[in-house]
């Protein structure tokens, strides 16, 4: 009876461990095992490197998902997926865009293009210094380094 008095509270701190710990860490296994075994083509996923696309092919073990507005195509594992953003509507097909979203046209987002470097006199100018601005703030600048005394080292070794 005294040694197992004496196990007791071993026992209990098992039992403890055992659902505050292992059962709800293998619940959670069991949802993320089950959700990334139920994405569909269409589905909008994020990935444990933070990526985020759409799925175009399902295999066994690995995804095509498109990202980008290149609309640029990868091949990763299963387990790599981390949530599922929005689920799409029906079977294997591919989720089309909705141009209708409640009444409203939904528009396009394009990345800005970059102007050439000739273009720029198009725009407002900026104010720039002048050449003869530019060229004064150079002479003075070499006028207090050629007025700055300098040790040189033999100097130094004189004294």
């Amino acid at each position: 009876m005294g040694t197992a008095a004496q196990f007791l509270p071993l026992i209990l701190l098992v039992v403890l461990m055992y659902f505050l710990l292992i059962r709800p860490q293998k619940k959670r296994e069991k949802q993320t095992t089950e959700m990334r075994n139920s994405v569909r083509v269409g589905d909008e996923v994020v990935t444990i490197g933070g990526i985020c696309g759409k799925i175009v092919k399902t295999k066994d073990d690995t995804l095509v998902i498109e990202v980008g507005a290149d609309k640029v195509k990868f091949e990763i594992m299963r387990w790599a997926i981390s949530k599922i953003e929005n689920r799409s509507e029906g079977g294997k097909k591919p989720l089309e865009e909705d141009d209708d979203k409640e009444g409203f046209a939904q528009k396009k987002v394009m990345p800005k293009r970059m102007k050439k470097a000739g273009d720029n006199k198009s725009q407002d100018p900026v104010d720039e210094p002048s050449q003869e601005a530019t060229d004064e703030a150079v002479e003075k600048v070499e006028a207090e380094i050629v007025d700055t005394p300098v040790d040189s080292p033999l100097e130094n070794d004189e004294k």
